[in-house]
């Protein structure tokens, strides 16, 4: 979030006129920890100690959400998930990442 706020002000954007809205942190796995909250919980005091207004948050719950947002505006909307729609999102992101074959190439190093 660091390298964030500061390509931005790299890009003339002003601190004083950032504004940050917070959205996730579901508990989607019963079984886990609860990251999200923790991850929540950590995304409000960095943009407090960094004198980042919040003006908008959804967080928390046992459901993924699905968001859109547009940056021009500042617009955010979201799509709560159900259930089914949520276990299927986790899933995806749990699968194993495929090993690709190395590329052969026909130089030679020493």
């Amino acid at each position: 979030m660091e390298l964030l706020i500061n390509g931005l002000l790299k890009k003339g954007a002003r601190r004083d006129r950032l504004e940050a809205k917070v959205f996730g942190g579901a508990k989607t796995i019963a079984t886990f920890s609860n990251v999200g909250e923790q991850n929540a919980a950590f995304a409000m005091k960095f943009l407090r100690d960094e004198g980042i207004k919040v003006v908008g948050s959804s967080t928390g719950g046992e459901h993924g959400r699905k968001l859109e947002f547009w940056p021009v505006s500042g617009r955010a909307r979201q799509y709560p998930l159900t259930g089914a729609e949520t276990q299927k999102t986790v899933a995806l992101e749990q699968r194993p990442v495929p090993v690709t074959k190395p590329v052969e190439s026909s130089i030679e190093f020493f």
